[in-house]
């Protein structure tokens, strides 16, 4: 005897999309929040002493980068759209970024959504996507550690 199968709904990009916006708007997430994050963040940034002369080398003029860091971080949070460009080929270029200087920068990513975020929800819901594109960033500019090395010979 055969069970019937449950019918299953394989849901759109568009409906994925719909609960992405629903869910960035039910934690405060909108183009103001977007736009306070990453002015407030880019000025302490800019200030830091270990970040600051990194980012300060690297970017001439801030307002083209924090129009195209807002865009990305809406992008990000609730699928705005906006972005289009290529972040791992436009950080490999920069040979003084280390493997450390993504930790300084999550924790000053983390202290600046505390300060400004609704909830804890909020600072959560946008850490857990830094974490994932600092981790892929990392992985795209220094590789896994050990890859390419041989195991240690077998023991007798």
């Amino acid at each position: 005897m055969t069970r019937p199968v449950p019918e299953t709904h394989i849901r759109s990009a568009a409906e994925r999309r719909a609960d992405i916006e629903a869910k960035a708007r039910q934690l405060g997430i909108d183009d103001a929040f977007v736009d306070r994050l990453v002015e407030t963040f880019y000025g302490r940034i800019r200030e830091d002493a270990t970040l600051g002369p990194i980012f300060n080398n690297a970017i001439s003029d801030w307002d083209p980068h924090l129009a195209t860091m807002k865009d990305f971080w809406a992008s990000v949070a609730y699928n705005a759209g906006r972005y289009s460009g290529r972040p791992v080929p436009a950080h490999l270029k920069h040979k003084t970024i280390r493997k450390e200087h993504f930790a300084v920068w999550l924790g000053l990513f983390r202290e600046v959504l505390e300060e400004i975020s609704p909830s804890p929800l909020t600072v959560a819901y946008f850490m857990e996507r830094a974490e994932r594109i600092a981790q892929s960033l990392q992985l795209a500019m220094f590789g896994l550690p050990g890859l390419g090395e041989k195991a240690p010979a077998a023991r007798q």
